[in-house]
């Protein structure tokens, strides 16, 4: 079996907890990888977070922000998130419980018995392009933000005019990245047990309300109005496009998949406060 860790950049409980995860897993025969930075920080040779698709399981220790990053390397093998006490919506296991999960993990992969759930990813694309997945949303928008940095959208539900509006942009959020980037942006919270898509203009100038389509819409965005827009997903810029520009956003073809123990959802909840 071949495991991979990522712990949180610069947290000293994040690294001294993969240092132990390493060890036992070790000790019970595994293969274990870390990511550069994890590995940078124990002092033990690393491998690139993009290589971590051939592990059988990633771990992943700190926050939410943590996960996603794992998730873009793992990009289809199973997840397992520890929370380290930041809102934890995709880390279900707890720091004290890590070690013991971890082990049971490996002991069900080793009698085939292991329990993935599969969440839905988004994907962008234009006319001669694919981003990468993404978890929790994509947004197109200017290239910049706030006053005098708007752009002019046209937003279309499988083919179906939806929006036009002058507006900071439009976010596509999935069920879990509805308490993201989307609830910023006084978008609706969904329950992840909810097939869906969430829509949602930001800051819009006559636009419409946020809106939950069906988990296969196919969402298009036409831009104009600005010289550039920006494709951006889970917080980092994918794609840079000269307007006016047509960009198309649906479920991805890979789910995320993860590994271990369901977080309460309503519990998660109670953080935000």
């Amino acid at each position: 079996m071949h495991v991979g860790l990522v712990a949180q950049k610069d947290n000293s409980r994040a690294v001294f907890l993969a240092a132990t995860l390493r060890r036992r897993l070790r000790d019970e025969g595994v293969a274990v990888a870390v990511d550069a930075t994890t590995a940078e920080a124990l002092d033990v040779d690393g491998a690139p977070i993009e290589a971590f698709d051939a592990c059988d399981l990633v771990v992943s220790i700190g926050g939410d922000g943590t996960f996603l990053y794992a998730a873009r390397g793992a990009d289809g093998a199973p997840i397992l998130g520890v929370n380290l006490g930041e809102v934890g919506f995709l880390n279900a296991v707890g720091p004290d419980e890590a070690v013991e999960t971890v082990l049971d993990e490996v002991a069900a992969f080793r009698a085939g018995e292991v329990s993935v759930r599969e969440t839905p990813r988004l994907a962008a694309s234009g006319d001669d392009w694919t981003a990468p997945p993404t978890t929790n949303e994509v947004v197109v928008q200017g290239a910049i933000r706030g006053p005098s940095g708007g752009v002019d959208l046209d937003v279309r539900v499988d083919g179906s005019p939806y929006s036009a509006s002058r507006a900071d942009g439009v976010l596509v959020a999935t069920p879990t990245g509805s308490t993201a980037y989307n609830l910023s942006e006084s978008g609706p919270l969904v329950h992840p047990g909810v097939d869906g898509l969430v829509v949602n203009e930001m800051c819009a100038s006559g636009g419409m309300p946020p809106l939950v389509v069906g988990p296969d819409s196919e969402i298009t965005v036409d831009v104009s109005g600005v010289d550039r827009a920006v494709v951006v997903g889970d917080g980092r810029v994918l794609r840079e496009l000269d307007t006016p520009t047509e960009v198309r956003i649906g479920r991805a073809d890979s789910p995320m998949r993860v590994a271990g123990p369901t977080s309460d959802f309503f519990e998660a909840l109670g953080k935000l406060d």
